[in-house]
């Protein structure tokens, strides 16, 4: 995985490099602790990041804020990392709703808006650091075409993120009594422990239809556009404060197709690649699932399919994690399942990773028109 971490010399001061880690964490927790830190110090917090990027399209593209196959759609995704590490692993969790509705009712005309609103909270227990988000969006759908079976769609979201460290699981040198353990107070002076500053995505989206069955997707976004800075050290609102600890632009590109394998759209490939492009680290997705239709008139289906990450740190190229995914499609509601498996812990003989699990629904759900990739 492609890690940022909000730059330890901005959050302490240089001798608070010396702190330790609570007696209370077992020592596998210590040493990984200890290698957070590491990559704390040298670079910025984690951004938003999931595997099946396409269940949580409010996190991905604001332009896929409405492009579903249904008047409104309500979806959750968990993500938990490092669980064979670490005694509270790293848990990532999103929660979104949006809405369609027509944005002209001619009847020849397919335009749509897009309204939703998105919940994420990413929170690393080692440390207690933790990030909240709640974001806005609004996307316009535009149909083009004779048969406007094509769309092109501009997007736009704006929250607000919250920042937290919690100090209590930390432990500095001066607290340290000689015998017995860490039962003193620090007299380092702490900033305060939180603080908030607002942030703004857009994005492009395009589909398309070929064939009888066939759809192409293709999106492209740009995030944290005001590099908002995020300094514990710093007041985010301050202009006049010194640059440093601002959140790198992050550019996404995304591309997805549905090829079916027969007339009757039974069995489906569905390759999918997304780059991302974040100051001095790049990360790329790229892998293909396969939809099989169940029942008499295919209402459900399985969704199957193998996915390869390398990524791009400031070591240079790597290639970061395998991917295994497991769908179940059942009318209008979508599980989704997912493994990482770590390729550097796989060479150690650990089998270290994450897992992902995704649920959504779309209510009036019209499969006649595919607007947007389900993983």
């Amino acid at each position: 995985m492609c890690i940022n971490w909000l730059p330890l010399r901005k959050l302490f001061p240089s001798r608070m490099l010396k702190m330790t880690i609570l007696l209370r964490f077992s020592l596998r927790t210590l040493l990984v602790a200890g290698g957070l830190f590491f990559f704390v110090s040298n670079s910025y917090s984690q951004d938003k990041h999931f595997t099946q990027f396409n269940a949580s399209p409010l996190t991905l593209n604001p332009a896929l804020t409405g492009a579903m196959e249904g008047t409104y759609r309500v979806g959750a995704i968990y993500r938990d990392q490092w669980r064979r590490v670490l005694d509270n692993p790293i848990r990532t969790f999103s929660l979104a709703a949006d809405l369609r509705f027509e944005a002209n009712r001619r009847k020849n005309s397919e335009d749509a808006f897009g309204l939703g609103i998105m919940f994420f909270n990413d929170k690393v227990s080692v440390i207690d650091f933790s990030t909240t988000q709640i974001a806005i969006s609004m996307a316009y759908h535009k149909a083009l075409g004779q048969d406007k079976d094509q769309f092109l769609t501009v997007g736009l979201q704006g929250g607000l993120t919250q920042r937290n460290v919690g100090y209590g699981s930390l432990n500095f040198q001066d607290e340290f009594n000689g015998t017995t353990g860490y039962t003193g107070t620090t007299s380092e002076t702490l900033p305060a422990n939180n603080f908030a500053f607002p942030d703004l995505n857009v994005g492009l989206n395009y589909t398309s239809k070929f064939g009888t069955d066939g759809r192409f997707f293709a999106g492209a976004s740009l995030h944290h556009i005001a590099q908002p800075k995020v300094s514990f050290y710093e007041d985010p609102t301050d202009i006049r404060a010194k640059p440093g600890g601002k959140l790198y632009r992050k550019a996404n590109l995304q591309l997805s197709a549905s090829i079916p394998f027969d007339r009757s759209n039974r069995v489906s490939m569905q390759p999918r690649v997304l780059a991302a492009v974040q100051g001095p680290h790049m990360e790329i997705n790229a892998g293909t699932n396969f939809r099989f239709a169940m029942g008499q008139y295919g209402g459900s289906a399985l969704h199957f399919g193998t996915w390869a990450r390398p990524v791009r740190n400031d070591g240079g190229f790597g290639f970061d994690a395998v991917v295994a995914l497991f769908g179940l499609e059942v009318s209008s509601m979508l599980i989704g399942f997912s493994y990482d498996l770590n390729v550097n812990a796989l060479q150690a003989n650990q089998r270290q990773g994450a897992f992902e699990l995704s649920i959504s629904y779309l209510g009036n759900y019209d499969n006649e028109k595919v607007l947007c990739p389900k993983f």
